[in-house]
């Protein structure tokens, strides 16, 4: 009795151990591969169930497909191994264009035979599938292989001819248009002087004096209408109500700075009363906010027509918005931020914004992010930056610090609190020529007329400024 007893633990314990070991070598060869898919067997009938994750393998990151295990990851085992390779072989060359580079594994799994067919990474994107009357490229998307769409089809081409959005020659030619804003924030940022030399080093013109997407997105009337941001202060943590709104079409650079601003006029400045004075406590850490509106900038997807950076404040946070997902097909929620490849859509963009000092190029800017707004007082584990992507776009979201209690303005000062410098600007303006039309300032400096009634409005309800006699022949006082 005590010996059954005894052999029934042993064979128990070998058990245990066999189920271990397999389990072990399952996942050392799932942990090899970028991305995955189990097919208990092989479908010779139907290939396109299979070949469609073949074809999304090959427009993507690569990845794996192991024959002889279920969906449940547990090893059922292949009857006829090479029957199995010729078969997928055959298959492959029959229903895929351009075949797609791959090598068929053999491995042993607790005595059971499988098979993996492993996908690279392609480098003549699009990868089809032919068969039935179709014709398909597919993409990876979570876990699952789906037909590209209309825009991913525009990315797979380009990468397939080694080429980026960015990167293509346009007809507007350089000798239309004017760099002041890139050569200004270049002096200011590098305390370089600016050469026009770099418009073709950069890679912002061609050789035959063309502008390339990058350079039409850095021109001072960028003539690119999708370089557009939209922006939003809710009133409360849903949308709803609008307390403000803001939307600006043009170069980049500039983008980038009406972004800062209306955040800066439309998010709470605390302060903590010290002896001497008193210390800021801002909502948001603007290097976090910066990093943000930066890479949003920077490698949104520019091929998808009438879209745009959408930036949306709350009560407890501030989300940034942008069209296009992951540029390797991968879902950001789904990766440790310390671990993401610093694969670039727009890698032009990248670069000029790198030597203008706005980001780092080894592509930190998402621990970044989280790095500065830890840095704030009041910060909490629950206040962590969150970072989502769908195969369509990718959103950044930044929750505001929840020590800022005490708000006011700085010293009664007006106008470093609620002015933004386009605001300034305006008033600047109107100092010059008091009669000057809402139409001209809009043409001076290159906003909608919209944005200009709005910025007055704003200044007129702050007392900063008002109008005397008609619309048609009256003229701004601005107040002392």
């Amino acid at each position: 009795m005590i010996l059954c007893l005894v052999l029934n633990k042993i064979m128990y314990l070998c058990k245990i151990r066999n189920e271990y070991s397999y389990a072990m070598e399952l996942k050392a060869l799932i942990a090899e591969c970028t991305a995955y898919d189990f097919k208990v067997m092989l479908e010779e009938k139907k290939p396109k169930s299979w070949l469609k994750s073949v074809s999304a393998f090959a427009n993507g990151s690569g990845g794996s497909l192991f024959f002889g295990i279920d969906n449940d990851r547990i090893v059922k085992g292949l009857d006829d191994v090479q029957h199995v390779c010729e078969a997928i072989s055959s298959k492959i060359r029959d229903y895929m264009d351009p075949l797609p580079e791959v090598e068929i594994i053999p491995h042993d799994i607790d005595d059971l035979h499988i098979l993996q067919l492993k996908v690279n990474a392609g480098h003549y994107t699009p990868y089809y599938y032919v068969g039935d009357g179709q014709r398909i490229a597919f993409v990876r998307v979570g876990d699952e292989s789906i037909p590209a769409t209309a825009e991913q089809m525009v990315r797979l081409v380009l990468k397939g001819s080694n080429k980026t959005y960015d990167s293509l020659h346009t007809d507007y030619k350089v000798e239309d248009y004017a760099f002041t804003i890139l050569a200004n924030t270049f002096k200011d940022r590098t305390k370089q002087e600016w050469d026009k030399k770099y418009l073709f080093s950069f890679g912002l013109v061609t050789g035959i004096g063309n502008l390339t997407n990058a350079g039409a997105l850095f021109a001072d009337d960028c003539p690119l209408w999708q370089s557009r941001l939209y922006c939003t202060r809710w009133d409360g943590k849903e949308k709803g109500d609008a307390i403000n709104d803001a939307e600006f079409t043009g170069n980049v650079l500039m983008l980038l700075r009406e972004a800062m601003n209306f955040v800066k006029s439309n998010t709470k400045r605390g302060w903590e009363k010290l002896p001497d004075g008193r210390k800021n406590k801002p909502e948001y850490a603007e290097r976090a906010v910066l990093e943000a509106m930066v890479n949003h900038f920077i490698h949104r997807d520019y091929t998808v027509m009438g879209s745009e950076v959408h930036l949306d404040i709350y009560n407890d946070r501030l989300t940034v918005t942008s069209p296009g997902g992951m540029y390797n097909g991968m879902l950001i929620q789904d990766l440790d931020i310390k671990d993401v490849s610093s694969e670039r859509r727009n890698p032009i963009l990248a670069n000029v914004m790198a030597q203008l000092d706005y980001m780092e190029k080894r592509g930190s800017g998402l621990t970044r992010i989280c790095n500065e707004t830890k840095a704030l007082e009041g910060y909490r584990d629950e206040l962590k930056p969150k970072f989502k992507s769908t195969p369509t776009q990718f959103q950044t979201i930044i929750f505001a610090s929840s020590d800022t209690s005490n708000v006011g303005d700085h010293d009664g000062d007006m106008s470093e609190t609620k002015l933004t410098e386009r605001q300034q600007k305006i008033l600047n303006l109107i100092k010059e020529s008091p009669t000057i039309t809402g139409r001209q300032m809009s043409e001076t400096l290159s906003v909608s007329q919209r944005t200009i009634e709005r910025d007055i409005s704003a200044l007129q309800k702050l007392g900063v400024l008002k109008r005397e006699g008609k619309d048609n022949d009256g003229i701004w006082i601005i107040s002392d």
